[in-house]
């Protein structure tokens, strides 16, 4: 995803930052990292708090294999698909994503 594509995606939250990181990019707003792109994947940041949001919206958490062979969960949501057909739905999400992160300082 080219940073233009990003920068549309994230306009309901307002300016973004993008920096890369893990050989994908990190995705910021006002200083706070609120989503990731990785392998292509763009991932929004949930907590406690908004995660059941995600998961009842048809979201996957993102996860890989530890050391040891467990899953690891990471605080990365896929965005639900119907966020990608409507801004006024994408921004809500990404404002979710906002929120998460101001509660994770």
């Amino acid at each position: 995803m080219d940073a233009a594509a990003i920068e549309e995606m994230f306009q309901g939250l307002g300016p973004v930052t993008i920096k890369r990181m893990f050989g994908g990019k990190g995705i910021y707003h006002m200083g706070r990292i609120v989503a990731v792109e990785v392998r292509g994947e763009m991932l929004l940041k949930a907590d406690e708090r908004s995660a059941s949001e995600f998961a009842a919206a048809g979201a996957t958490q993102w996860t890989y294999e530890g050391k040891k062979g467990s899953p690891v969960k990471m605080p990365y949501w896929s965005i639900p698909d119907d966020a990608y057909d409507d801004p006024d739905v994408m921004a809500r999400w990404v404002r979710l994503a906002y929120e998460a992160a101001l509660r994770a300082e």
